[in-house]
């Protein structure tokens, strides 16, 4: 019986769908690790795959109410996901919760769609 080798099973998977699968089997042993959410989202967020980025990034809101940054995060993917009312909310949930900076907001390319929206405009105090 042959046996395979690491280097060929790993030959055929990219860096980032290598770490994807990864971090989705620590999460598979601990749904509820915060270190191994927030790493995940980002890296199915890199790879472009928005309705599991979105998933992540509700599961981490669920489990951390009051982080600022989990609900920019979630902004960024219901954005990207099509979803602009609900970004919106949760980019002013963020801001309340203490997220700060509003230049990164403004530049973010995740959140290119919502630009134009007098609410957008609004948290910016452009409006």
């Amino acid at each position: 019986m042959a046996r395979t080798r690491t280097s060929d099973w790993f030959g055929r998977m990219s860096q980032l769908d290598f770490d994807v699968d990864f971090f989705e089997k620590l999460l598979a042993r601990n749904g509820d690790s915060v270190e191994v959410l927030r790493t995940l989202g980002e890296l199915v967020a890199r790879k472009g795959d928005v309705q599991r980025a979105l998933e992540v990034d509700r599961r981490l809101v669920a489990l951390l109410p009051r982080d600022s940054l989990a609900r920019y995060n979630l902004a960024c993917s219901l954005a990207l996901a099509g979803l602009p009312d609900e970004a919106i909310d949760s980019l002013s949930s963020a801001i309340l919760l203490g997220y700060d900076d509003l230049a990164h907001l403004e530049v973010d390319p995740d959140l290119d769609s919502l630009r134009e929206r007098p609410d957008f405009r609004a948290l910016l105090g452009n409006e």
